[in-house]
């Protein structure tokens, strides 16, 4: 099938499975039950205009890089609008989920586990970031809820003379372990419950299982590699807190669809 004569059936089959959404959580009375219809039709918009940008690039070294700087660029912005941070605290995330990026992508393209070139660099980096994204956002909201309502414990260590970041040492841990258990779940059930996007993208791109399989083990471990980086850097960054936040800080605003 050609992409031309697939564009209906796509759009008749993501029409359906949008509105089964929209119903089943209108239904239930969910709250902000639209979010996925909008999350499907700006992702399938993105989608669109990312291919086409992608097939004038993939070939160029410069625009590759220049189109994971963007990708970077807005996952910094998405975590720090969802957790919402300052701008010393964005500075803190941009840091964290570069740090951890970079580190992955060393290891990856200098061991030669994966092919050096402007497709490959472009695929993990678009994965590890995106993944860095989810890890840094849930990392922060959890720390910030754990501290808002341990704030009595936190508020004790301060009077017993501890440093700020030691006052959180023990939340911070436990939202970096909330923050990847989602990355080390889907590492642990890979092949068994659950069959991973770069997997299903290698074998349907003409590869064999066997390397299917190899490029997809470095794509987990990249995931959790940086995002164990971009979490426990972050809060070391940002976990030094002496003040009790304010409530506006750990509320979440009316979901926007990213």
């Amino acid at each position: 099938m050609d992409v031309l004569g697939g564009l209906v059936p796509t759009l008749v089959a993501v029409l359906l499975l949008a509105a089964i959404a929209l119903i089943g959580l209108t239904a239930a009375h969910v709250p902000q039950a639209t979010a996925p219809l909008w999350a499907i039709l700006r992702g399938a918009a993105q989608l669109a205009a990312l291919s086409l940008v992608l097939a004038g690039i993939l070939g160029n070294p410069l625009l590759v890089t220049v189109g994971l700087i963007v990708m970077f660029a807005a996952a910094v912005y998405t975590v720090a609008r969802r957790i919402h941070a300052n701008r010393r605290q964005t500075a803190a995330i941009g840091a964290a989920m570069l740090i951890g990026n970079i580190a992955v992508l060393i290891i990856v393209f200098s061991t030669g586990a994966i092919e050096f070139s402007p497709r490959y660099a472009l695929a993990i980096g678009g994965i590890v970031t995106g993944n860095s994204m989810s890890i840094a956002t849930l990392t922060g909201r959890t720390f910030h809820s754990s501290v808002r309502d341990h704030w009595d414990e936190v508020e004790g260590w301060l009077a017993l003379g501890a440093r700020p970041l030691e006052s959180t040492r023990l939340l911070a841990r436990t939202a970096i372990h909330s923050a990847l258990v989602p990355s080390i779940d889907q590492t642990k059930t890979t092949g068994v419950v659950v069959l991973p996007g770069a997997f299903v993208g290698a074998i349907f791109g003409g590869a064999s299982p066997l390397e299917a399989g190899r490029f997809q083990i470095v794509v987990l471990a990249s995931i959790l590699a940086a995002g164990t980086i971009t979490a426990t850097l972050l809060l070391r960054l940002i976990g030094a807190v002496s003040q009790k936040p304010a409530p506006e800080n750990f509320t979440t605003r009316k979901a926007r669809t990213t």
